[in-house]
């Protein structure tokens, strides 16, 4: 082999490395650096692990159309917004669909959260129909402005969106409210170093 086929191959697998989507790994789960919702580029503001007591529950990793380090960035910024839960332990989903209603309690006032209950017990609707979620199953809650709230199981929309912009705050702050559920993955999400 020539110097100058050596030299076109090294630029071929150079150009072929840089077009290929960067991606973050947490816990055997891929999160791309880009994804995109129904038109709109999201980049990865950050991913991490979900641990209850020793245990790992899920990965997750959320998409921003630009990057935001505290809470309130995150949850006052205009645009599409994604957020991507990989399981890594099966549970009970009726179980899930409760914790995240109790999550979304503690980390609102209580006439605020009274006016979500509609769409929260819809919510835990929507977990207690697919009775368990395995290792490697996904789900997604993403806003998309102009339709609301879609939540996602394994690659399936359930149901029409929740059209109440307030929800998926509420529900973002189960991991990045005062009282998150994971007070390590809060950190993560919002793209600090470990």
């Amino acid at each position: 082999m020539n110097s100058l086929t050596r030299g076109l191959l090294a630029a071929a697998a150079f150009l072929l490395a840089s077009a290929a989507p960067a991606e973050v790994t947490v816990s055997g789960v891929k999160f791309q650096d880009t994804t995109e919702l129904r038109g709109a580029k999201l980049l990865l503001n950050g991913a991490g692990v979900r641990y209850k007591a020793i245990f790992k529950v899920y990965a997750a990793g959320l998409y921003l159309p630009k990057k935001g380090s505290t809470p309130q960035e995150v949850l006052s910024m205009p645009g599409a917004k994604r957020l991507d839960i990989t399981m890594l332990r099966e549970i009970d989903s009726s179980e899930l669909g409760k914790l995240f209603s109790r999550g979304i309690e503690d980390n609102m006032d209580k006439q605020a959260f009274s006016k979500l209950i509609p769409g929260v017990m819809r919510m835990s609707q929507i977990f207690s129909d697919h009775k368990k979620l395995s290792a490697g199953d996904t789900f997604t809650i993403e806003w998309v402005p102009g339709a609301g709230t879609v939540i996602t199981v394994k690659g399936v929309a359930q149901g029409e969106p929740f059209k109440e912009p307030e929800f998926f705050n509420a529900l973002l702050r189960i991991w990045l409210g005062p009282s998150p559920a994971d007070w390590k993955l809060k950190e993560a999400l919002l793209g600090k170093p470990a």
